[in-house]
C-alpha cells in the first residue's frame, strides 16, 4: 500500500531544515531592543523545532513506511539528540541567559534532520517487549543530556582560554566579565555541565538496565560493549569530582573521552550496520 503523501516526512523535514536555516542566518540586533530584534529568530527557531518533532514521530513509528511500526537508526538518533539539546538550550537561553549560540546550533540541527531524511534507519526486529520502546526513549535522552554537558564543557573551555588570553593593546578589560564566560560565571557553568553528566548518567544507567532485563537474548555486541564502556567512564568522572575534586580540562577530557565512547555505542555501530554493511537491525 502506498501511503497518502501527507504522511511522508519530507514536508515536516523540508520545513524544519528552511526554518533552521534561517534562524541561523538572520542577523542579531546590535542597537535598541535586543529581545525584540531576536524575536524573529526565535519564532523561526521554534517552527523548525515543532516541524522536527513531527518528522521525529513519524520516523519512529515509520508513518511514511508499507507499515507501521518501530524503525530507528543512527540518523534519526542524531537528529533526536539536536532536537533534544537544542530544546534545553532555549530553555536555558531564556532562564540563564547563555551566550548565543543559536548559529551553530540551529546548523547542526538542520544537518541531523537533512540526514534523518536521507538515511531514515530500518524497522526493528524486536521480540516485542512492552518495555523496548521505553529503553530506546531513555537511550535517547542520555544522549541529549550528554550533549548538552559537551555544550557546556565548551563554553568552559573558550571561557578559560579568554581569561588567559593577554588583553588587546588599548582595550580594558571589564572587571565585571572576569570569571565569566560571555556573562555567566565559570563556577555556575562547571556545576551546569556536572548536573547535565550526572543526569545522563543516570538515564544512561537506565538504560543498560532496561536493556539487560528485557533484550531477548542479551548480546554483548559492539553498541553493548560500547555503551559499557562509556557508563564506566561517566562513572569514573563523577567519582573523581566527587572524591578528588575534578575540574577544568582534567574533567573535560574524561567527559569527551565517554561521549565518544557513547557515540560509537549507538551510532557508530547503526551507522556500519545500516551504510556499509546493509545489514537489517536487531532490537
Amino acid at each position: 500500500m502506498i501511503l497518502s503523501p501527507a504522511f511522508s516526512t519530507t514536508w515536516p523535514s523540508g520545513l524544519a531544515v528552511l526554518a533552521y536555516l534561517l534562524g541561523s542566518a538572520w542577523p542579531t540586533g546590535q542597537t535598541g531592543d535586543r529581545q525584540r530584534a531576536e524575536r524573529p529568530i526565535w519564532a523561526a527557531l521554534s517552527f523548525g523545532w515543532l516541524a522536527q518533532a513531527i518528522a521525529i514521530v513519524m520516523d519512529a513509528l515509520s508513518l511514511d513506511g508499507p507499515s507501521p511500526g518501530a524503525r530507528f537508526g543512527f540518523a534519526p538518533a542524531l537528529s533526536v539528540t539536536a532536537w533534544l539539546v537544542l530544546g534545553v538550550y532555549a530553555i536555558e537561553n531564556r532562564k540563564l541567559g547563555l551566550p548565543g549560540m543559536r548559529r551553530a546550533l540551529a546548523l547542526l540541527a538542520a544537518l541531523s534532520v537533512a540526514l534523518a531524511w536521507v538515511f531514515p534507519g530500518q524497522a526493528y526486529v524486536t521480540a516485542g517487549s512492552p518495555w523496548a520502546p521505553l529503553h530506546w526513549l531513555m537511550g535517547f535522552a542520555s544522549y541529549g543530556l550528554f550533549g548538552m554537558a559537551l555544550l557546556h564543557a565548551a563554553l568552559l573551555q573558550h571561557a578559560e582560554k579568554q581569561l588567559r588570553a593577554k588583553p588587546v593593546s588599548g582595550q580594558i578589560p571589564s572587571p565585571g566579565l572576569r570569571g565569566q564566560a560571555l556573562g555567566m560565571p565559570l563556577l555556575r557553568l562547571e556545576s551546569l555541565t556536572i548536573k547535565f553528566v550526572g543526569a545522563g548518567f543516570v538515564m544512561l544507567t537506565l538504560t543498560l538496565l532496561f536493556g539487560a532485563a528485557f533484550a531477548t537474548p542479551w548480546r554483548w555486541d559492539h553498541k553493548t560493549v560500547f555503551s559499557v564502556l562509556s557508563w564506566a567512564v561517566f562513572a569514573v568522572l563523577l567519582l573523581g569530582r566527587l572524591r578528588f575534586g575534578w575540574r577544568g580540562r582534567q574533567a573535560v577530557r574524561w567527559l569527551m573521552a565517554g561521549s565518544f565512547l557513547l557515540l560509537l555505542a549507538y551510532v557508530g555501530s547503526r551507522f556500519v550496520m545500516e551504510v556499509v554493511l546493509h545489514r537489517p537491525i536487531i532490537a
